[in-house]
């Protein structure tokens, strides 16, 4: 991690969410941050327009486009947003294997220019992508982490808020396991002002909450019709590069790499990560029912079924 300059964010990827993460971690004056993209002119333009605002928000940090990855040397946090999304008639296999090269093609290049950074994955499959990254790269599974419970947990956070018309400020939330349907959101442990919402709303109402939170990404998607979320997930991203970069050692849920806890091991899996600025310095195993720890482990076999996938195309 840099000291006595300024940070370097290089956001791997420049499409809706990567610049909305450059937008937020500029606003937040966590660094100066390089835009990254294969289409010529479209890193220089938006990070030329995030500059320009600068005088107008107030921030000095500054954003730089680039077709070159020669330009991320020496960033502290890389966010990797580059890949495809999935498109009417590609299978989910097809996906992975695009997604994989190009994560693998990245994570080439991030290990010949940016050896000492933070690696936060943002690509679907996310927990997957995770994976294929963390061996790819050789790097220690802390510096490697996949963003989705963060933002399960603020969809999560604003559901809850909405119900009870209450500061989304005073709501704590916590979701678990992989980033789609099978994540395991966890009423329990979320809070309102430290009461539960178990306490708060009936269980009808937790219940709608936590299906609405699986579907979050999804309602975006059929309210939009022509793309998917970008502002809450540059947000949650620049929120994991915030606790990095400010060494806050934040507790977050992320997609961490799991060796043994909860019952997990050789997987990435979301669960309450420490955030500092050495990546993942710690987890916590919350104790779980057995319902939930099923749950988790259902979510961590379709993640098996992605490696699986990718080891049969030689990708992994």
């Amino acid at each position: 991690m840099a000291s006595g300059k300024r940070h370097k964010i290089a956001c791997i990827g420049s499409g809706n969410v990567g610049a909305a993460c450059a937008q937020y971690c500029l606003d937040m004056e966590l660094g100066d941050v390089i835009l990254t993209d294969v289409v010529e002119g479209v890193p220089q333009g938006k990070a030329l327009d995030l500059t320009e605002a600068g005088p107008v928000r107030g921030y000095s940090c500054v954003a730089t486009g680039t077709n070159d990855y020669k330009d991320i040397a020496g960033a502290d946090v890389c966010v990797v947003t580059a890949g495809l999304a999935r498109k009417p008639g590609m299978t989910r296999l097809d996906l992975l294997e695009k997604n994989g090269n190009i994560i693998t093609e990245v994570c080439e290049n991030l290990k010949k220019h940016a050896p000492d950074s933070v690696v936060i994955i943002v690509t679907n499959p996310l927990d997957v992508m995770a994976y294929v990254a963390y061996k790819k790269l050789g790097f220690p599974a802390g510096r490697v982490i996949g963003m989705a419970g963060v933002l399960d947990s603020s969809r999560m956070r604003a559901f809850v808020a909405m119900e009870l018309g209450c500061s989304m400020k005073n709501v704590d939330t916590m979701v678990l396991g992989s980033h789609g349907d099978d994540m395991v959101p966890l009423p329990e442990y979320t809070t309102v002002s430290g009461i539960p919402i178990t306490k708060l709303l009936s269980k009808e109402r937790v219940d709608a909450i936590v299906d609405r939170t699986r579907k979050g990404g999804a309602e975006i998607v059929a309210l939009l019709k022509t793309g998917s979320a970008y502002y809450a997930p540059g947000a949650s991203a620049a929120r994991m590069v915030e606790s990095i970069i400010r060494d806050e050692k934040q507790i977050l849920p992320c997609a961490a790499y799991l060796d043994g806890l909860y019952g997990l091991k050789d997987v990435y899996a979301g669960v309450p990560c420490k955030l500092g600025k050495n990546g993942v310095e710690d987890i916590i195993e919350l104790e779980l029912t057995p319902e939930q720890k099923a749950a988790l482990h259902k979510s961590s076999d379709e993640v098996r079924s992605g490696i699986e996938g990718l080891k049969q195309v030689g990708i992994l």
